[in-house]
């Protein structure tokens, strides 16, 4: 595969995973569970998705500390997120969350040495700009550990950008191994619940087999073929269009400030995207 198909794989992959991302939201308010009985029921369902995978792929599973770091920063982004919805605003939990690009912008100079180029920031910028626009009407103050819950999530989540940069890394067994964790220490929750009627049983299957087993395998593949940066700023499009998602399918409102800075994020991610794609189909001609 050369760089430029194996970069527009890549580029494929993460928007596919972010869209699959942001249907959360909404199938989230079709089912009345506790967040952390979702998460550990839609986890469970995931691994049958990356059992089929792993077997249709021929791909092995592998265990090493890396992979163990990332399995521990999979259970710790879902369960430090869902927390943060619960000590603090909604709009500060993905704002917080979404502050990830930083985190690998960060790691990737302690860890791997290596600098951000000058549109990599600028996007960065504009794109947390843009996002903190769409949700600028419902910040609030709220809780400080709930606060704190979520920029550790959004840690974590930058480390999962990175697992395949690691010579023993492999993305694929710490987001399984990390399904693995939610499934033993959360599912046990859904034995609380109580509603189990046919809409709550289908939200909670697409819930996790396309928001998050299907989603992550593409979140993998976009990770391997894609810089952990850029593929954080495509990501940018999940934070968006989640509620936008709720909006119009459980009539929420949408403000004119929140459509602008929509419109901010997604202009933003096409004009770095397209921006890399011509810089490398000039890159063999210079």
């Amino acid at each position: 595969m050369t760089t430029n198909s194996s970069s527009r794989l890549g580029i494929g992959m993460m928007l596919c995973a972010s869209l699959l991302f942001s249907t959360g939201g909404l199938l989230c308010k079709m089912i009345p569970w506790s967040p952390l009985a979702i998460n550990g029921v839609r986890s469970l369902l995931s691994l049958a998705v990356f059992a089929l995978f792993f077997r249709l792929a021929h791909h092995k599973l592998k265990w090493n500390r890396t992979v163990f770091l990332g399995a521990l920063s999979t259970l710790g982004v879902t369960t430090l997120y869902i927390m943060a919805n619960k000590l603090t605003t909604a709009a500060n939990a993905i704002i917080l969350q979404y502050t990830a690009p930083i985190w690998i912008i960060l790691f990737m100079a302690l860890w791997f040495h290596v600098r951000p180029t000058k549109p990599d920031l600028i996007t960065a910028a504009v794109v947390f700009a843009g996002i903190l626009c769409f949700f600028l009407d419902s910040l609030a103050a709220g809780s400080l550990l709930g606060n704190l819950c979520a920029i550790f999530s959004g840690m974590f989540y930058g480390i999962l950008f990175l697992l395949n940069q690691f010579p023993d890394g492999d993305s694929l067994s710490s987001l399984f191994f990390g399904q693995v964790f939610s499934v033993v220490f959360l599912s046990p929750m859904v034995l609380r619940e109580s509603n189990f009627a046919p809409q709550t049983l289908c939200a909670i299957v697409l819930l996790g087999v396309l928001q998050v087993g299907i989603a992550y395998i593409c979140f993998s593949i976009g990770t391997k073929h894609t810089n952990p940066l850029s593929a954080a700023l495509i990501n940018g499009i999940e934070p968006v269009l989640n509620p936008v998602l709720v909006a119009v399918f459980w009539g929420e409102t949408i403000t004119p400030l929140s459509f602008a800075g929509a419109v901010i994020v997604l202009i933003a991610i096409l004009v770095y995207n397209l921006w890399g794609v011509l810089h490398e189909a000039e890159a063999p001609a210079a």
